[in-house]
């Protein structure tokens, strides 16, 4: 089947989505609107139509620096509900019922934003976005590499002391390249003795290594990215036996120049190897792109129909940290729009 007559299909299909971040999935109407709040003291463009232009990126290193450059729009708590708000609102509208949103609360209390704010404020918005739209979201704290060992300590500190009620996870971010995965391992393993699960990325912009790292030292139960697992036939077998899932998001790996292009993206050979997958966006906004988007380069590379692409929405279901029945349902709507979807 073409993709593009799967394009309706996707769009209704019931989906979750495990790999986006908080500040990366500000729309071009939200980031301008903070851009002119804060202009004069800000590299970021006012004008929605120019921000296509600042989100192209020559490689990693270039996207993180622009990356962080929208984070710092972000500047006392009502920034933070009107965003985490506009986010949920967005999801819902492509039919998610449920995501984990990777949030950097490092990046908003050093900016002068105090913890139980920023917390009050996201749990503020996971609320009326429920009452709202009815997608559910959860939250991972995550570590940003970049700002080392003293910002892996704060957000451990505020995981463990706020503990919104929606958060579930504990990740790693920012830049691989000379961000060692074991220095954090303490982190880590508080946050798991805590009952949170771990989802750092690794193997995005590095190699294998990255990942064994931080399976090792980490005790990683998902992978951000990690699709440098394709040139490591030992890790892929590994990732297989044990089950562990990659946080796949093409169109982003191709836009950070992780990878030469979409049409040489390691999504074929890692499923063809067994290894799980699920399909996620990543900074969707930034890289001109959806999770229904990211839906569809998934079917265009593996060659899917429906029932492949619904299999796809039951992987993301199956690896998520909800609970049973809840996952029994989500996946129970997906079955019941395919089986409406085929007649």
């Amino acid at each position: 089947m073409r993709t593009d007559d799967l394009t309706d299909f996707v769009a209704g299909l019931p989906k979750v989505e495990l790999h986006v971040h908080h500040v990366g999935s500000a729309t071009p109407e939200t980031v301008a609107r903070l851009a002119e709040r804060h202009a004069g003291n800000t590299p970021v463009p006012a004008d929605p139509k120019r921000l296509a232009e600042y989100f192209t990126f020559t490689d990693f290193a270039h996207f993180i620096d622009v990356y962080l450059t929208v984070v710092d729009l972000i500047r006392d708590a009502e920034d933070v509900a009107m965003l985490t708000y506009d986010i949920g609102a967005g999801l819902a509208a492509q039919s998610v019922r449920y995501a984990e949103l990777t949030l950097t609360p490092y990046s908003s209390i050093a900016r002068g934003i105090p913890a139980e704010a920023f917390c009050e404020a996201v749990e503020d918005a996971r609320a009326r976005v429920a009452r709202d739209h009815g997608t559910e979201l959860r939250w991972c704290f995550d570590i940003p590499g970049e700002a080392g060992v003293p910002s892996a300590d704060v957000t451990l500190e505020t995981a463990l002391k706020q503990r919104p009620d929606g958060l579930v996870s504990f990740g790693l971010g920012g830049p691989e390249q000379g961000v060692p995965r074991e220095q954090f391992a303490p982190h880590f393993a508080a946050a798991r003795a805590a009952g949170l699960r771990s989802v750092p990325h690794a193997g995005e912009s590095t190699g294998p290594a990255t990942i064994w790292d931080a399976l090792h030292h980490l005790g990683a139960e998902r992978i951000g990215h990690g699709i440098a697992a394709a040139r490591d036939e030992r890790l892929m077998a590994h990732l297989r036996e044990h089950d562990i899932p990659l946080e796949v998001c093409p169109t982003s790996n191709a836009c950070t120049r992780s990878v030469p292009s979409l049409a040489e993206h390691p999504l074929p050979a890692l499923v063809a190897a067994g290894v799980p997958v699920t399909i996620n966006s990543d900074d969707p906004p930034m890289f001109s792109t959806t999770l229904n988007q990211e839906y569809l380069v998934a079917a265009g590379l593996l060659g899917l129909d429906r029932a492949g692409v619904a299999d796809l929405a039951r992987q993301g279901v199956r690896y998520s940290f909800l609970d049973e029945p809840r996952k029994a349902q989500i996946v129970a709507e997906i079955d019941a729009y395919l089986d409406a979807a085929t007649r």
